[in-house]
């Protein structure tokens, strides 16, 4: 059962510290530091104990973390030791390529449907998976239990969908959509928009470049 006591920050990090272990045992190592770990993601290794120091103690001072063992609690910690599966809405090229990504299957997830209003996109098949008409939505995934969606949806259609999935059941959606979605409490959203990003990279770079070209 999830701890909302723990800042958003230190649950966000998690994945990351995942990630790191992951590769680590990928390439057949056994042991690592929170030193190591910090090294390799640019956090201090100070942030990495006390992130961990929410959860219990996963190592001794001297000996370090046991890279498998730490990956166990981290996905036990994350609700990662099952498969989830994973609702696309939209099969345009973002839906298409979302659906078509092959990272989601060994790291917890699964996209099991796809959903679109266009009556030319209804019916193809997309890695295996029929396109589905929007209008059936709530009706599979409540049949389905699927807890998870996934937007790839123009703006002025994102907040109507986002009902929807919600009536649907789903408690926690990803949104490509580059608006803000109002949910209940009870809801999770996450965004990615890579304008805002590129926007926010833009502001160091005309900084920087401001900073090079001032006289010496």
């Amino acid at each position: 059962m999830s701890d909302n006591s723990i800042p958003k920050i230190v649950i966000s990090r998690l994945p990351v510290y995942l990630r790191a272990l992951s590769r680590m045992i990928n390439k057949g190592q056994l042991v690592t530091s929170s030193h190591e770990l910090g090294k390799a993601l640019g956090i201090s290794s100070a942030q990495i104990r006390k992130d961990l120091s929410h959860f219990g103690e996963f190592g001794k001072q001297g000996t370090g973390y046991q890279v498998e063992f730490l990956i166990t609690q981290l996905s036990q910690i994350l609700n990662l030791d099952r498969e989830w599966e994973v609702a696309v809405i939209g099969s345009g090229d973002i839906g298409h390529a979302i659906t078509r990504y092959q990272g989601f299957a060994d790291r917890g997830f699964r996209v099991s449907v796809i959903f679109d209003s266009d009556p030319q996109k209804v019916g193809s098949y997309i890695n295996g998976l029929e396109v589905m008409h929007a209008s059936q939505i709530v009706k599979v995934l409540r049949e389905r239990n699927i807890q998870i969606a996934m937007l790839a949806i123009p703006a002025e259609y994102a907040q109507k969908v986002t009902d929807t999935v919600v009536d649907a059941g789903v408690r926690a959606i990803l949104s490509y959509a580059p608006i803000s979605l109002n949910v209940p409490d009870h809801v999770r959203v996450s965004y990615i928009d890579p304008v805002t990003h590129l926007q926010s990279m833009t502001y160091y770079l005309s900084t920087e470049q401001d900073l090079m070209s001032q006289p010496l």
